[in-house]
């Protein structure tokens, strides 16, 4: 991976797509070396030197210990998505637990966030609160036009006791990262949401609650829930070909293209 000393803008190098997307070229950047954070940027084709793309900040999955933005899985997504949009991608790559220990996660996503201003968000658990954090304290520059969840976890399920493990300095199970209350959800910075659950995910729940609690935060945006009937937890990673999983992937992009 090419590595730029501070700056994102320096020492690129770029990849060509695991499968094809006429036109998508990927670069790795670093972001900050301490703490150590980086991104893989998607392009699509240009066309019009003066042309305006949308941004898309993503944080991937992998319960705060797993996974990475350079994984497979994450690349072709992210390639297939800037190709079908026509979006700029950037999918961070945040400290994971044990070797750093949540907060890192949520600090290392918000220092690549103001780096990058990035208006639009998709993620889970870490982009909730990325979005909480610009609605509070505001983020110049930048407007964050919505926020996409994909099989969310907000506590309430077994994985509680791990996130707790894995969180040293916490608040218990009411912690506002965990468990976010109405007036955290009230002042998300973003004017709208779309929220994907899997029927057969133990997360079903988790994202259909936070989809109710939002509505009734007293947010003024709009909320959307999405649901893949017969499916498990991230099984548009496991087989992105399959039917249900382009029916995920298209409601993402038109989410992404709504004016």
């Amino acid at each position: 991976m090419a590595e730029s000393s501070h700056s994102p803008h320096l020492a690129p190098r770029f990849h060509r797509p695991m499968i094809p997307s006429p036109g998508v070229r990927s670069k790795d950047v670093t972001i900050s070396s301490e703490p150590p954070v980086s991104a893989r940027i998607f392009i699509p084709k240009v066309s019009d030197p003066n042309q305006k793309f949308p941004l898309l900040f993503l944080v991937h999955g992998g319960g705060f210990c797993g996974m990475s933005a350079f994984a497979p899985r994450y690349h072709l997504f992210c390639n297939t998505v800037s190709a079908q949009a026509g979006a700029i991608i950037v999918s961070v790559e945040y400290g994971l637990f044990p070797d750093r220990p949540i907060p890192a996660c949520y600090e290392d996503s918000w220092a690549a966030l103001q780096s990058g201003g990035v208006p639009l968000s998709a993620g889970g658990n870490i982009s909730h609160t990325l979005a909480f954090r610009v609605g509070s304290i505001g983020l110049p520059g930048v407007k964050v036009v919505g926020m996409i969840l994909v099989h969310p976890y907000f506590g309430g399920t077994e994985d509680d006791e791990m996130w707790l493990f894995m969180c040293p300095n916490n608040g218990g199970l009411q912690d506002p990262r965990l468990k976010p209350p109405a007036e955290d959800l009230a002042k998300l910075g973003c004017e709208r949401v779309l929220i994907f659950v899997a029927e057969k995910d133990h997360l079903n729940v988790v994202g259909k609650n936070y989809h109710e609690d939002l509505k009734k935060s007293g947010w003024g945006g709009r909320v959307e829930l999405f649901e893949s009937h017969g499916e498990e937890h991230v099984f548009h990673m496991d087989n992105p070909k399959s039917e249900k999983a382009v029916e995920v992937t298209n409601k993402f992009v038109s989410f992404m293209k709504q004016d």
